[in-house]
C-alpha cells in the first residue's frame, strides 16, 4: 500500500526484454534504494513492484506481461525519470490517499494551462474508469495523489503546485505523453457492495475446512 506521495525522482537505468511477455527493469533511486531488501515493494510511476536485486543506489524489480499492458512502463526507455514511493508503514502519514499501486489504465496528457507559479493539466479518462473519479475527489497519475478540481466528458483536470512540478515527472511530461492511471479504491468497494446489495453471491463464497 502506498499514499501517493513521490520520495524521489529517479531514473531508469536499463529495461532488458526477458521474453515476450515479460522484462526486467534496473531503477537509480539513492533514496529508495537505501533501505531496499529483496521483496521490499517500491512503486514506479504509481506501478507497484517487487524488488528482486539492490547494487548501490540502483535496484531491479521484474515486469509480468499483464504489468506492461495495462501500463505505460512499456514506454519508458534508459534515461527517462521515474516516479518513486516505498510502500507505507503503520506508522505513516497518510498525506495523499489509499494508493495500491495497482494501475487501472492509462491516460494521456491532453492539454496544459501554465500560471505564475503552478499549472492547470488536463488529462483524457477512459471511459471505462470515468465512473470512479468525481470532482473533489482523490486519483492516482504517475503514482502521485491528486485532487480532481474538473471533470469534462472524457477528461479530468488537477491543479500541480509548484513542488509537485519539480518533484514528479508531471512537470516534465507534454501533451500526449501517456500516464498510469489508479482510481480510488473505495469507489470501486462502494460500487461492488452496491450491485450486490451488500452481500456476496453464493457462488463467490468459499468455505476452508
Amino acid at each position: 500500500m502506498f499514499t501517493g506521495i513521490v520520495e524521489e525522482l529517479g531514473e531508469l537505468v536499463q529495461r532488458v526484454e526477458t521474453g515476450g511477455d515479460s522484462a526486467l527493469i534496473t531503477v537509480r533511486g539513492p533514496l529508495v534504494a537505501s533501505d531496499a531488501r529483496h521483496g521490499d515493494s517500491i512503486a514506479v510511476n504509481g506501478v507497484c513492484l517487487t524488488v528482486v536485486d539492490v547494487d548501490g543506489d540502483v535496484f531491479t524489480a521484474d515486469v509480468m506481461g499483464e504489468t506492461l499492458r495495462r501500463t505505460a512502463l512499456g514506454a519508458l526507455r534508459p534515461g527517462d525519470p521515474v516516479n518513486l514511493e516505498r510502500a507505507a508503514t503503520l506508522g505513516s502519514r497518510l498525506g495523499g490517499h489509499l494508493v495500491q499501486g495497482h494501475v487501472d489504465g492509462v491516460a494521456e496528457i491532453v492539454r496544459r494551462e501554465p500560471a505564475e507559479r503552478w499549472e492547470t493539466v488536463t488529462f483524457s479518462l477512459p471511459a471505462g474508469l470515468a465512473r470512479y473519479v468525481v470532482e473533489k475527489g482523490s486519483v492516482t497519475v504517475d503514482g502521485v495523489s491528486l485532487t480532481v478540481a474538473g471533470l469534462g466528458a472524457q477528461t479530468f483536470t488537477v491543479g500541480l503546485i509548484p513542488t509537485t512540478l519539480a518533484a514528479t515527472t508531471l512537470g516534465r511530461k507534454g501533451v500526449g505523453a501517456p500516464v498510469n492511471l489508479e482510481v480510488d479504491v473505495l469507489a470501486k468497494y462502494v460500487e461492488r457492495l452496491l450491485a450486490t446489495g451488500g452481500r456476496l453471491p453464493a457462488e463467490g463464497l468459499e468455505v476452508v475446512a
